[in-house]
């Protein structure tokens, strides 16, 4: 076998002072570079959390939405990018505690490390972790506090307060109220058994301020693009007609194969009106049809823009694909693939349609639709980083509304289940006696747990020891009534959060344990890393030219630098 050379794992995007690339330095190497991304994200957690800039290819971001950070991050140590998966993997399925899951990763791997340098084998911990997780979601089971039996409207109540917990932590935190109660407005008008996301356009308007957002019940998409005749078509129906298409509704130059020859010039004529018959025959079944409104999802030209127009009847071409499977949901209205034998069943109707200036742009609103299964947010705000981050902050708080709607149980937020979590851990650590410790592997796991209030307190700028002394004093009670504390960002102290109404949906906290665990037990089992060597090489045409670039030796001074001559001289 070869031997690999070159083949120290990299830290971020630095190859310098990383070890070798087996057995416990390995394994120490991977638990350095997962806290290296953690110390990335740990400042945005919370209330009080920081925001990042990150300047890419796609221009800058502001945000401190921990999925979006750890996307945007480029980052090159294999066992690193785990992390980024499992943050990934949380938002995809909850919507939300993105940075929560890293941090918790990124904790448990760090109480891991002690142990792996006095020589405990990683199986030891990994079993001992499992095992610590299982018992901390059935905990959390037990605390969870469901909203089930509840009417509507307390419902409704009790979901703001889910989602004005999510909005706390982020850019548009001033304006929580306001948007939480839009965030469930939005997600009540959604079908409850599917609870489809793709139902909720979220449109963004620069200018003015962020309360000029608003909800819109039923669709809204910008004008599209428009031809002449446009300006005389009426901007406004009550209970009109609405026609879906999904064909073109313009004459096209012929481009490929259009030859036709001719005996007699007089013919010419015929072939010309007999293309122009063909669209005027599509235009006039149109109108025949009743409808007030015709979209297409394909261009509509300026011919039967301005013929439309002269009938008073609106339309709009190349509508986006999203935007038109919510009208046909929110009208009834049923895609047309031709306009032939058009039966008055497949018309959509809504209460009003009209069309709207919103900032610099024309919106169409669609509004009192009879079957709203469907909402669109219309967000304003100053810059475009603005808007884009308000736009992440409203997908995690309708994720989360969303989620809380599905399983209506919620926990105390603010760091108060964690504690809970880490006091019946460290409880339980001790019947253990034997030899294999796993009462100080469960205990460990205990006291990473503890990291969230810790970073809570931190990044608000509190005494994390003082906060986290008086919450251990508070869950240690005998009689349980302290179990709901948690840290209160507002004074610096502790509060019972559940009263304050800072509530979680408690899948958020489930996965977010699972997902933590999973990953850092997953980088603890890693103790080798292998590189291909081909990778190193862009034009190895065969293993033996990529074997020879990679030692230098072989094949004549066909190494890599000659193979990287030859490419830049094709």
């Amino acid at each position: 076998m070869m031997p690999m050379m070159g083949m120290q794992p990299q830290i971020i995007l630095l190859k310098e002072g990383t070890d070798t690339s087996q057995g416990k330095p390995q394994l120490i190497s991977n638990i350095n570079a997962c806290m290296a991304v953690v110390d990335t994200v740990r400042t945005t957690l919370g209330p009080r959390g920081m925001d990042k800039l990150i300047h890419g290819d796609k221009g800058v971001t502001i945000s401190n939405d921990g999925a979006t950070i750890m996307k945007l991050l480029d980052i090159v140590h294999p066992a690193a990018k785990s992390l980024v998966d499992v943050s990934l993997a949380q938002d995809a399925e909850v919507g939300d505690g993105t940075t929560s899951v890293v941090i918790l990763a990124g904790e448990f791997l760090k109480e891991a490390k002690p142990f792996i340098e006095e020589g405990v084998h990683p199986r030891s911990l990994i079993k001992s972790f499992r095992q610590a997780a299982v018992l901390a979601v059935q905990r959390l089971k037990d605390q969870a506090i469901s909203l089930e039996e509840k009417s509507m409207e307390e419902k409704k109540d009790l979901l703001k307060k889910c989602a004005m917990t999510t909005l706390n932590s982020k850019l548009v935190s001033g304006e929580k109220e306001f948007f939480a109660q839009m965030v469930v407005d939005a997600v009540s008008k959604l079908d409850p058994s599917t609870l489809d996301l793709k139902m909720i356009g979220i449109k963004k308007v620069q200018g003015g301020g962020l309360r000029d957002s608003f909800l819109v019940d039923g669709v809204a998409f910008k004008k599209t693009f428009s031809y002449a005749g446009f300006e005389q078509q009426p901007k406004s129906f009550t209970n009109p007609k609405i026609l879906v298409l999904n064909i073109e509704l313009e004459l096209k130059a012929e481009k490929e194969n259009a030859e036709i020859r001719l005996d007699d010039p007089a013919k010419y004529q015929s072939i010309v009106d007999a293309e122009w018959n063909i669209i005027y025959d599509k235009l006039a079944k149109c109108v025949a049809s009743g409808a007030n409104i015709v979209l297409s999802r394909l261009a509509i030209g300026d011919l039967a823009t301005q013929y439309f127009a002269d009938r008073n009847i609106f339309c709009a071409g190349r509508v986006e694909t999203g935007d038109m499977e919510r009208v046909t949901k929110a009208t009834g209205a049923k895609v047309q693939t031709t306009v032939n034998n058009l039966d008055p069943a497949v018309l959509g109707t809504c209460a009003r349609f009209e069309e709207r200036q919103v900032g610099a742009e024309r919106y169409n609103l669609f509004t009192g639709c009879p079957e709203a299964r469907t909402a669109t947010l219309v967000l304003r705000g100053g810059s475009e980083q603005f808007i884009d981050e308000a736009d992440r902050s409203l997908h995690d708080a309708i994720m989360i509304v969303r989620r809380a709607l599905k399983h209506a149980q919620v926990v105390p937020g603010g760091g108060a289940i964690e504690m809970e979590l880490s006091k019946y851990l460290s409880e339980y650590s001790l019947q253990f006696t034997n030899k294999a410790s796993s009462q100080l592997f469960i205990k460990a796991y205990a006291k990473a747990l503890e990291v969230i209030p810790r970073q809570l307190c931190n990044n608000a700028g509190f005494d994390a020891t003082d906060v986290l002394n008086k919450l251990r004093q508070k869950h240690a009670l005998a009689d349980g009534s302290g179990k709901n504390f948690g840290v209160d960002v507002n004074t610096g102290g502790v509060c019972d959060t559940f009263e304050a109404f800072v509530w979680e949906p408690a899948l958020v906290k489930i996965n977010a344990i699972q997902a933590a665990t999973e990953a850092a037990c997953l980088i603890l089992s890693v103790d080798e890393t292998v590189r291909n060597p081909k990778s190193e090489v862009p034009d190895a045409a065969s293993g033996a030219a990529a074997q020879a670039a990679i030692t230098g030796a072989g094949g004549r001074g066909r190494g890599r630098g000659a193979m990287r001559g030859r490419g830049m001289r094709r």
